[in-house]
């Protein structure tokens, strides 16, 4: 389905205005080297408790050249280095792009409710400088970071400077939790897998940028693997009984950006899209 490129282009760029991360090309103690360069394709290093360690700076594989074309007609609108709306998943527009349109597996209620938000796309979370929510966050392509310590996965994401924990010190997740944007996270290793659940989500946040809308009742099932030095293989489940009728689940890779960091940003120092975006019109 072909998007409005002015459309698409306000709600993307009302977050994602980035430079280069800093310190570009700073040498980081333990990475592989190979004829001069990282070694992405090296074994992935371990914990001290001998499980992978998850930790480094890591970006969602673009799709192959032409495909973000293929499935919402030519883009224009993404012409400046390092912010190119072709190189997000693509998921990221239309989190149901894999469906045919009228056959997105919503209940009539979150229907509804993702038809008036798109309707008026100022109200979207990211125009009002609001955090993304899960998964959506994973199919931006900006860089994103894990620190991984013996009792919790620390995550800090560049799109939109959120910080996000996963514990992994066996704990339960909360019965009866206050809702917050990202929910409560839990994991466990299953062999070199870590599986972390996610529950506790208000229902602020959009599925994807076109105003897919989900409820309080969202889970989220996150499986890491990291293949090797340079490659974390993902797969998602997003199962929500008050907005959905059915599971989705999403498979990825995420790559490793080596001898790299990621870039302070708040979107409340430049939106500016906000007034121009006219209530009503979708």
């Amino acid at each position: 389905m072909p998007l409005s490129i002015l459309r698409f282009g306000i709600v993307v760029a009302a977050t994602i205005t980035f430079a280069n991360a800093q310190w570009l090309n700073y040498p980081a103690p333990g990475t592989p080297m190979k004829d001069g360069k990282p070694n992405l394709t090296a074994k992935a290093p371990r914990a001290l408790n001998g499980k992978p360690d998850l930790s480094g700076i890591w970006q969602i594989e673009p799709p192959p050249p032409g495909e973000f074309d293929r499935l919402y007609g030519p883009t224009a609108v993404a012409g400046v280095e390092g912010d190119d709306i072709r190189d997000h998943a693509r998921y990221f527009a239309n989190i149901f792009i894999d469906f045919k349109p009228g056959e997105e597996p919503l209940t009539p209620e979150a229907a509804a409710r993702s038809l008036a938000n798109r309707q008026n796309l100022a109200t979207s979370p990211s125009a009002r400088c609001l955090p993304y929510g899960l998964p959506n966050r994973y199919f931006a392509a900006r860089p994103f970071k894990i620190f991984e310590t013996p009792d919790a996965l620390a995550m800090f994401f560049e799109l939109d400077g959120a910080f996000r924990q996963i514990h992994t010190d066996g704990r339960k997740l909360p019965v009866d939790p206050f809702p917050t944007w990202m929910g409560y996270s839990t994991a466990k290793w299953e062999g070199d897998t870590l599986v972390a659940e996610t529950a506790g989500f208000n229902d602020k946040t959009w599925l994807d940028v076109r105003g897919h809308s989900h409820s309080d009742a969202l889970r989220v099932q996150e499986r890491f693997h990291r293949r090797d030095f340079g490659h974390m293989d993902m797969e998602v489940t997003v199962e929500d009984r008050k907005a959905l009728t059915r599971a989705l689940t999403f498979k990825f890779t995420l790559l490793l950006i080596p001898n790299s960091d990621v870039l302070e940003n708040f979107c409340t120092e430049g939106e500016r899209d906000q007034p121009y975006m006219r209530p009503g019109v979708p």
